[in-house]
């Protein structure tokens, strides 16, 4: 039976695009503030996993909800068990949309919305693989578990408690990133770096307040400090030039107190590169002025240690393997207040090599111990890698190569995806070579032609697996 691939996943382009708009119309942002016993980490997230259900409901599948934090949908049967992992929550919004993050727009052939790429718009099409493999009667020799997960971008408490009480998976891959595949991960791990109290002095400035950052896993987009006493007469005359020439946006607001805004460019914590991390920028313009003395320490730390050094080198921590590639370091939360805490969190990726508590060690010695306490934030996940030569990874290989006539490779990123929760697990697409990456961005989309062909590949791949 010949089958081509790519014509039948266009057939299913109305429904999957209607399906797609009832997830991103969901805010699904992990809030756990309003958590409930019936919506532990908030109920945007519940919600979309409800939705996402109903529609396998609608058509047929068996489902499982697993404490409104996780959920299965189920094809085939055997001894064996493949699976998708995929998840519908998102990070937050965040600044910077020309449309409403949660009311989906499709424009020249894009959709826009929180969420199409990540994770929304891939898993809805490795959903309609699944229903096009079912609908066109194709033997299928495993059990097939779609496993969708409600916090992957940030503690993984759905999946966690999935596979608790689930059976886990043989083997399997996630649509969580980029064709043509990813079979490495770097280790992830957020350091928390709190400054040690600091006697106050008599200044000319004294800075209350520092803040920029949402999430460890974005590069924040906007920074704000607040300041009393009077700045420099020329200080809004070199502020304006200096914003034009660092390519970031600069509101100063000038009074009693005065407050500054920068605004830079968001970007997903794996490449802090693609972004411009307001943080360090406002602290670099601030850092010379005559601060109080704890100011005035943390604005030289973020300026001297952490702007514009995606690889950690000021911070004495980067690392290079031949495999897995570079450490990216990137500072995502800062928090200062005069009488509260004085901390930065980094969110670093780092290869097989070296580890999160060698990391640890290496910031707290070359920002020294007796100024500031170094602590690992949440859990800090290992390396992954699953070799060329595995047959999971020949064979997506393969299909992505018969689809596309792109030679396929193996990739190692810095992002972490559900592939890496099974020892046989990989990511796979749905971005397409050359494709820019808008994950964790303002105005994320992704375009409907590569949806489609997504369902395309995943089809056939899921097809050849299992068998």
């Amino acid at each position: 039976m010949t089958i081509n691939w790519q014509q039948e996943a266009e057939k299913l382009e109305p429904q999957l695009l209607s399906d797609l708009t009832t997830l991103l119309k969901i805010n699904s942002e992990r809030d756990t503030d309003h958590q409930t016993k019936a919506y532990p980490l908030g109920p945007g997230p519940a919600k979309a996993l409800e939705a996402f259900l109903t529609i396998a409901e609608r058509d047929g599948f068996k489902t499982l909800n697993v404490d409104n934090v996780a959920g299965r949908i189920e094809l085939g049967s055997g001894d064996e068990i493949f699976g998708l992992f995929g998840h519908v929550d998102v990070v937050p919004a965040g600044p910077g949309w020309q449309t409403d993050p949660f009311v989906p727009v499709i424009k020249d052939g894009k959709i826009y919305g929180r969420g199409t790429s990540d994770d929304k718009g891939p898993s809805i099409a490795a959903y309609y693989a699944l229903k096009l493999i079912r609908d066109l009667g194709l033997p299928i020799n495993k059990k097939i578990h779609f496993i969708i997960g409600t916090d992957e971008e940030s503690e993984w408490v759905g999946i966690h408690r999935y596979l608790e009480t689930q059976p886990t998976p043989d083997f399997g891959f996630s649509p969580d990133a980029e064709f043509p595949i990813i079979n490495g991960e770097k280790g992830i791990a957020s350091f928390k770096i709190d400054q040690k109290p600091i006697a106050a002095a008599p200044a000319e400035l004294t800075l209350t307040n520092f803040s920029a950052g949402i999430r460890p896993n974005m590069v924040p987009q906007v920074a704000t400090a607040t300041i009393t006493g009077d700045l420099p007469e020329t200080f809004a005359t070199q502020a304006t030039a200096w914003a034009d020439e660092a390519g970031v946006k600069l509101t100063l607001t000038l009074g009693n107190p005065t407050t500054i805004e920068v605004v830079g460019k968001g970007a997903h914590a794996q490449e802090p590169k693609d972004g411009k991390n307001a943080g360090t920028y406002l602290a670099n313009l601030l850092a010379d002025l005559p601060f109080d003395p704890a100011g005035k320490a943390y604005l030289l730390m973020v300026a001297k240690y952490l702007h514009n050094d995606s690889r950690g080198k000021l911070l004495g921590i980067n690392y290079t393997d031949k495999l897995m590639g570079e450490l990216t370091a990137s500072p995502d939360i800062f928090t200062f207040t005069q009488d509260g805490e004085q901390s930065v969190l980094v969110n670093v990726r780092y290869p097989q090599g070296t580890d999160a508590d060698t990391i640890r060690d290496q910031i707290e010695t070359t920002l020294g111990a007796d100024k500031v306490t170094v602590s690992i934030s949440g859990h800090a996940q290992g390396p992954h890698y699953v070799p060329g030569d595995d047959p999971l990874v020949k064979t997506l290989l393969q299909t992505f190569t018969d689809h596309t006539g792109i030679p396929g490779h193996e990739q190692v990123i810095g992002g972490g995806t559900y592939g890496r929760i099974i020892k046989r697990g990989v990511a796979f697409g749905a971005q397409m070579p050359g494709q820019e990456n808008v994950m964790h961005q303002a105005n994320e989309y992704m375009p409907i032609k590569d949806i489609i062909t997504a369902v395309a590949i995943y089809a056939d791949a899921i097809s050849r697996l299992v068998k």
